[in-house]
């Protein structure tokens, strides 16, 4: 039976990947909508799923909430909603393999899952690519 009120577009399942980026984060960002770098306020749909206590956190494909610190003078102290496309702590795919990236990055959207921007710089994750196709199809290359 399929969930009923899910507004989220995007593919609902996801593997386990260990949270690299949890509250009050910076984090660049890595499109060309005029932010530069964004705070992590909150991570979307973890609201009522953790532990007593524990700091919320977000790994590759997850959706969270931004507040951007530097950037265009129009974007600066407005919240967001941003999707991690990259982390630092290496995470396991379902092939066996390893991965990890140089840095952390995110990508501003809309509460939908649609891209504020027309270019992403730098490579994006195979998982937000599969979870996000808007996304995929902006990136200029998914590892």
């Amino acid at each position: 039976m399929a969930k009923r009120g899910a507004k989220v577009t995007g593919v609902g399942y996801k593997f386990h990947i260990p949270p690299a980026i949890f509250i009050n984060s910076l984090v660049p960002v890595a499109d060309n909508s005029g932010a530069r770098l964004v705070r992590v306020i909150g991570v979307v749909g973890q609201g009522a799923k953790t532990v007593w206590r524990r700091i919320p956190g977000a790994s590759v494909g997850d959706m969270v909430v931004v507040s951007v610190r530097e950037g265009k003078p129009e974007l600066r102290k407005q919240i967001m909603r941003a999707i991690v496309i990259r982390q630092r702590k290496p995470y396991r795919r379902p092939t066996g393999e390893w991965i990890c990236f140089e840095d952390n990055a995110v990508v501003l959207c809309t509460p939908e899952g649609d891209p504020k921007a027309s270019e992403i710089f730098g490579p994006v994750a195979k998982e937000a690519a599969e979870r996000w196709p808007k996304i995929a199809n902006i990136a200029t290359m998914i590892v």
